[in-house]
């Protein structure tokens, strides 16, 4: 029998009555991450999705790769499927397993009986599969705290399965089980994260760029939409709007005070995405604000932003500082894109010194000094979209 990829799910298994829902929404997501690689037959049972390659020309190292970063798996391993007569268990599978325990000094045997009827439990398939492994490979030790390499047997109803490389998985709940929600994208390394994040706990991503030409350029937006090409590994497709928000800018810095800039661009960028997502059954916003982090991430500033919004927004870095921030986005590897130095229209007209404590009723005074809802028409009317996917 051919190799075949166990996919171990992670919180699926808790979801009781409604773990079929998960489950179908994780092989959705399966299926088409990994259908550019090759053919595969699926089939699931015991909190495992059994991934069958079809034909010797699947990419089993970009398959595995893609599989490492579908949110909703625990881990993931190839492993070799035999009768379940223990000679040929011991046999061929320590030929199986033979050359990822060549080059180690230490091992471990795990078995896992989910057939209860099998006639050997697990201690002694431990014991026996150990012993012949030591047999033909003299020069290992057994470690059963912390080995290099940990054989596992697994006796299913059907199969026994042998494997000894488990690769972890993104873990989280699959994409599209917790709804959509609008990433607020800009060029730097805090959002991302958050969307990330969110996409971990089952939500949907879509993302929304401001742009202001002349005063940003098209290698800023192309800076972004490489970054949402990068999420995509771990969010699935992304469909991308993009928003010419000049206009709007330009009137802010003619019509109201520079220390009220910042926050009121945020309250009018707010308000173009609400009604994007309103248009495509959308139904929350995601921002990468760090409270204290920039003058525009105060409680204040932020409780100011919050008032012109009709749909939940959430915040997933919240609470974390940079250095944690950071270390998601190098592990999600998009940190050295965030960095590049083109800036997004958020740097745009920077007021020198921004209001970090202010109060609603001066903020909407200063907002409503002019009509904005004819250029936040506009905007929206003239939002380009396209869907963002890993290559």
């Amino acid at each position: 029998m051919n190799q075949i990829i166990l996919a171990k799910y992670g919180e699926i298994a808790l979801k009781g009555l409604n773990k079929h829902t998960f489950e179908d929404m994780l092989v959705k997501n399966v299926r088409r991450r990994i259908k550019k690689y090759g053919k595969f037959e699926f089939s699931r049972a015991q909190s495992t999705l059994y991934i069958t390659p079809l034909d010797e020309g699947c990419d089993m190292d970009s398959v595995m790769d893609a599989l490492s970063r579908i949110f909703g798996i625990a881990n993931i391993c190839l492993a070799k499927g035999f009768d379940k007569d223990w000679g040929t268990i011991v046999t061929k599978g320590i030929d199986y397993v033979a050359e990822a325990l060549e080059n180690a000094i230490t091992f471990k045997v795990e078995a896992k009986r989910a057939d209860k009827k099998y006639p050997m439990k697990s201690p002694e398939m431990c014991r026996e599969l150990g012993g012949k492994i030591l047999e033909r490979f003299p020069n290992l030790q057994v470690d059963v705290k912390n080995p290099e390499i940990t054989v596992t047997v697994e006796i299913r109803e059907k199969m026994a399965f042998v494997h000894a490389v488990k690769i972890e998985g993104a873990g989280g709940m699959p994409v599209g089980s917790s709804g959509k929600a609008m990433l607020l994208l800009s060029g730097g390394i805090d959002s991302p994260v958050a969307g990330y994040m969110m996409a971990k706990r089952g939500v949907q991503i879509s993302a929304i760029h401001f742009e202001s030409p002349p005063y940003t350029s098209d290698r800023a937006r192309l800076k972004v939409e490489k970054l949402a090409a990068i999420m995509s590994r771990y969010c699935g497709q992304i469909n991308f709007f993009c928003v010419p928000f000049t206009e709007i800018q330009e009137q802010i810095k003619n019509n109201c005070s520079e220390e009220y800039f910042t926050i009121i661009m945020r309250r009018l960028m707010m308000e173009v995405a609400q009604r994007i997502c309103e248009a495509n059954e959308i139904q929350s916003l995601i921002t990468g604000e760090s409270i204290g982090q920039v003058a525009s991430q105060t409680m204040h500033a932020m409780v100011c932003t919050d008032a012109v919004c009709k749909m939940p927004v959430f915040r997933p870095v919240i609470g974390m500082d940079k250095k944690e921030i950071i270390d998601i986005s190098r592990k999600i590897e998009t940190f050295e894109t965030s960095i590049e130095p083109y800036e997004d229209c958020c740097t745009v007209f920077t007021p020198k010194h921004p209001k970090t404590k202010p109060v609603l009723s001066n903020v909407e005074a200063e907002q409503n000094a002019f009509d904005f809802e004819p250029l936040i028409q506009k905007a929206v009317i003239d939002t380009t979209v396209y869907s963002i996917d890993s290559k």
